[in-house]
């Protein structure tokens, strides 16, 4: 589990060292301009939704470490490949590869650490796994800036090159570990859980489906405005200056960091529904923060607070889920289809990721106020799907916590299945 962990802390360094740079690099340092900078930026997304309905079949049939040895390895040669390609073509082939190899990543190891983790220790994981890859991108991201110039091609080959080494070393790494027994998809009857049957199996699962949807409206709703819808309405309705931006980011972050483990006792002793309907709750406070600071009538100090408020509150809620929601995923998910779970989960994230911005952004930019109205209902509808949500949940699904206490108040030990609820 400490070698998953640092492939965690180590991989998102990768992710903030060189990806806030691309558009510069490409656009500016290799002058091949601003639509081959976009494209660039759209082959991230492309390729990630591309190959991770495959990740979650190889995961199941291969197990998560194979797969993330090989997501390792197209991810370095990417990132070397990046740093010295100086013409369009191979610029977007590089990125394709280096994207992919970084969307597969997550799955694998959320799947890792599922199969090393039980379900008194999961939750605890996966807020270990979220707060260490919060301070990999933000450390990433602060090294890279003092390394790159923007008169030196060099500056950004060196970048890329110290990227690519990073996921060489985690390849050394991860190679010497080794996984506990857990179900794969051999073990289970012929044809269950492969190809179209493990996504008909996926399908008919109405809690997983329902996840999914709740999961878009989480990730669209937040997560895909941060860079897009939320800057550029700071920025036009009220006044935010760049620095005030950063400001707020950091904000965010800093929330995360500071909260992730003061809430994490709180969060996993309770309904994972509500926990997830009360983050839609402060969601919608944030949002209400945002209106008040680009529509209301106060200083621009009172604007300003209240902007970096927003971004503080989406750090809360964000510190709330990662204990949440994928253990949850890992919960619903039958013996064997931990990785193809987490794998569509993942698509689902990255969809939202994609249409997020594209709706957001210009949405921002030419009417902030039916903008924030709109992203405030999302946050609400976020707190409805989960309470929804939870009625088709069992207790051990739902509540474990209490699940585990009331087996061993039957005398079995905290270990013990608990009978699926109808």
């Amino acid at each position: 589990m400490r070698r998953i962990h640092v492939a965690n802390g180590l991989s998102a360094f990768g992710l903030g060292f060189t990806v806030p740079y691309l558009y510069v690099y490409v656009a500016q340092v290799r002058g091949l301009g601003a639509m081959t900078a976009g494209l660039v930026l759209a082959v991230f997304a492309v390729a990630a939704l591309i190959v991770l309905p495959f990740a979650g079949r190889a995961i199941v049939r291969r197990g998560p470490l194979p797969v993330l040895l090989a997501a390792l390895v197209t991810a370095a040669l990417g990132a070397l490949s990046l740093g010295l390609a100086d013409g369009a073509a191979t610029v977007l082939l590089s990125a394709a590869a280096l994207g992919a190899g970084q969307a597969v990543m997550q799955p694998a190891l959320a799947t890792m650490i599922v199969d090393c983790s039980s379900t008194e220790t999961r939750s605890r994981a996966f807020a270990m796994q979220f707060f260490l890859q919060n301070l990999g991108l933000g450390v990433g991201g602060l090294i890279g800036g003092h390394l790159v110039d923007t008169s030196r091609v060099s500056s950004f080959t060196l970048l890329f090159a110290i990227e690519a080494a990073v996921f060489v070393l985690l390849v050394v790494l991860m190679s010497t570990v080794r996984m506990p027994r857990a179900p794969r998809v051999g073990d289970a009857p012929a044809g269950a859980g492969t190809g179209a049957n493990g996504w008909r199996q996926l399908l008919g699962n109405r809690a997983m489906v329902q996840l999914c949807v709740l999961g878009f409206v989480l990730f669209f709703a937040c997560y895909g405005q941060f860079e897009s819808g939320l800057s550029a309405y700071g920025v036009e309705a009220a006044g935010i200056s760049t620095s005030t931006l950063g400001t707020a980011l950091a904000a965010n972050t800093l929330m995360i960091v500071v909260a992730q483990f003061a809430v994490l006792r709180f969060v996993e002793r309770r309904r994972r529904s509500r926990m997830i309907a009360a983050v839609g709750a402060i969601w919608a406070v944030a949002w209400a923060a945002a209106a008040y600071a680009g529509l209301g009538h106060g200083s621009q100090a009172m604007a300003t607070a209240a902007f970096v408020s927003t971004y503080a509150l989406f750090g809360l809620g964000e510190a709330m889920l990662s204990p949440t929601l994928a253990p949850l995923v890992a919960d619903l998910a039958p013996a064997g289809m931990a990785g193809q779970y987490n794998s569509a989960f993942a698509l689902v994230k990255q969809l939202a990721l994609a249409v997020g911005p594209a709706v957001g952004g210009p949405l921002a930019a030419s009417l902030p106020g039916p903008y924030v109205v709109v992203f405030l209902l999302f946050a609400l509808a976020v707190s409805v799907l989960a309470l929804r949500l939870g009625r088709g949940l069992t207790a051990m699904q739902d509540h474990p916590w209490a699940a585990r206490s009331r087996v061993v108040a039957r005398g079995g030990s905290a270990a013990e299945p608990v009978p699926a609820e109808a």
